[in-house]
C-alpha cells in the first residue's frame, strides 16, 4: 500500500485548526458581560480529534499496519488491498489505552482508499466507530479527494470533514463541518515524505455546545510541514452568531505550539494540542 500515502493527509489536513486554551475560563456564558469562547473551543476540539484519526492512520499507513510496542497505545491494524476500495482498520479495542501525551482512546477508525495518494481520483475516507478521545464521543467522516494538478501545476486536494463530538457524560453535543483545499507545494517531486509542505485554504462552520452556530474562515493561508506536528503559519477567524469574530494567528513560519487569539482588541496566548 507503500504511503497509500495517507501520510501525506496527517501530515497536513490532518493539523488544522488544533488550537485549544487550557484556562478555567475559556468558556464563558453568554450575557454575563464576559467574552464567550465557547464556539472556538469546540472548534478547536473538533479540529483536534479530527487531527488525531488523522495522525493515527497516517502511522498505520507508513508502517504497514505494524506498531511499535513501545506504543501504550497501539492499536490492531488490519489492511485488505483485495477489497474494492481498500480498507484498513484501526482496533484500540473497547477499554481506554493511553497514549504517551495522556490521551485515552477506544474503539475502530475505519479508512477506505479506491487507489494511490498521488493518483487523481483517488478518494480516502476515515469513519470513526464506536470511537472515543478522552472518553468524548467522536462521530462522523473525513474525505480527501485527489483532483490532480491546479494552474501552478501543484497537486492539490480538497476535504470535506464532518465530526460530531458528544461529551462522556451526555451532557452536550457539538458539531463542526469544514470545506478544505490543500495544494502540495513541496515535496511532491520527491519520494522522501520528510520534504513534504502543504498550504491549506477553506471555510467551516459548526454548532457549539450551547447550540449556537458560528462559521469560521482561513483568512490566511495555513501552513503545514513535515517533520512539525503544527501549523506554522497562517490566520483563521471563528465567528459565532451575534458576536464579533475571534482571530487565531499561528505565527510568521517558526515550528512552535502556540498561537494568538484576539477579540475585541485583546490578544492572549492558546497553546496546541
Amino acid at each position: 500500500m507503500n504511503r497509500i500515502q495517507i501520510s501525506a493527509i496527517s501530515a497536513t489536513v490532518l493539523l488544522c485548526l488544533v488550537a485549544c486554551r487550557k484556562d478555567k475560563d475559556d468558556i464563558t456564558t453568554p450575557g454575563t458581560g464576559g467574552v464567550d469562547y465557547t464556539s472556538a473551543t469546540d472548534q478547536a476540539m473538533a479540529a483536534d480529534y479530527d487531527n488525531d484519526m488523522m495522525q493515527q492512520a497516517d502511522e498505520a499507513a507508513m508502517n504497514n499496519g505494524v506498531r511499535s510496542t513501545d506504543d501504550a497505545c497501539a492499536p490492531t491494524v488490519t489492511i485488505d488491498t483485495v477489497a474494492f476500495p481498500h480498507t484498513m482498520d484501526i482496533d484500540f479495542g473497547n477499554v481506554n489505552c493511553t497514549a504517551a501525551n495522556g490521551r485515552t482512546r477506544r474503539g475502530i477508525l475505519h479508512v477506505t482508499f479506491t487507489g494511490h495518494y498521488r493518483a487523481p481520483g483517488t478518494v480516502i475516507t476515515i469513519t470513526p466507530q464506536d470511537y472515543y478521545v478522552n472518553d468524548n464521543h467522536v462521530e462522523g467522516t473525513r474525505t480527501v479527494t485527489n483532483m490532480g494538478l491546479n494552474a501552478d501545476h501543484l497537486p492539490y486536494f480538497t476535504v470535506v470533514a464532518d465530526i460530531t463530538v458528544i461529551a462522556g457524560n451526555g451532557n452536550w453535543t457539538a458539531t463542526h463541518h469544514a470545506e478544505r483545499v490543500r495544494t502540495w507545494v513541496q515535496g511532491a517531486d520527491t519520494p522522501d515524505p520528510s520534504d513534504d509542505a502543504y498550504v491549506i485554504t477553506g471555510h467551516g462552520h459548526g454548532v457549539n455546545r450551547l447550540g449556537h452556530a458560528y462559521v469560521m474562515n482561513i483568512e490566511s493561508p495555513l501552513h503545514v510541514h513535515a517533520g512539525c506536528p503544527f501549523i506554522t503559519q497562517g490566520v483563521v477567524t471563528v465567528t459565532p452568531e451575534s458576536q464579533p469574530a475571534r482571530t487565531i494567528d499561528y505565527g510568521n513560519g517558526t515550528c512552535d505550539n502556540t498561537a494568538t487569539v484576539t477579540v475585541n482588541g485583546q490578544s492572549f496566548t492558546i497553546t496546541i494540542g
